[in-house]
């Protein structure tokens, strides 16, 4: 049974949502994934959000671009964490997304990470699933001490071979 639904309004958005799903398989945290789209099939919507918390998903993670509304939506509707992912955009930026997933009303909140934040989102997702879960901690803290022992790598080669020979 998977524990995160990913979703998103389009498929040109998979390239940032798979990196969400990267990081959760990575955790070896389950999770499902669609596309789906609030505008052009609100029904289809509808079923997803109203049955998700049935389902035994604990998080969702949407993802859109432009007018984005599928995070704002999922979070009026899952009593649970939705994590929202603006979209890069090509008419401004992402800002347009962002803007419409930060800014939700009172008592409809949505986490919301970096334009095209995929990797953070599933990040986000785990640290959210940590608070119940032991194992899912350490691996979270291994995740950091990895990442930690990377940084120390590069400044180490750096160190020795110059920057001209980096």
């Amino acid at each position: 049974m998977a524990q995160v639904g990913i979703v998103m309004g389009s498929d040109s958005d998979m390239p940032v949502m798979a990196k969400a799903a990267d990081v959760l398989e990575e955790l070896g945290i389950s999770y499902e994934m669609k596309i789906i789209s609030a505008h052009r099939e609100p029904d289809v919507f509808f079923e997803y959000a109203n049955t998700a918390e049935e389902r035994e998903i604990k998080v969702i993670i949407a993802g859109a671009g432009m007018a984005a509304h599928l995070p704002g939506m999922c979070a009026a509707i899952f009593p649970m964490p939705v994590i929202g992912i603006p979209m890069h955009t090509t008419s401004l930026g992402g800002r347009d997304s962002l803007y419409s997933i930060v800014q939700m009303p009172s008592g409809i909140p949505v986490a919301t990470v970096a334009i095209n934040g995929g990797a953070n989102a599933g990040l986000l997702a785990a640290k959210i699933l940590s608070v119940s879960d032991g194992d899912l901690l350490k691996k979270l803290k291994d995740y950091s001490t990895a990442m930690k022992e990377s940084v120390q790598a590069k400044d180490a080669r750096l160190q020795e071979v110059g920057y001209r020979n980096y």
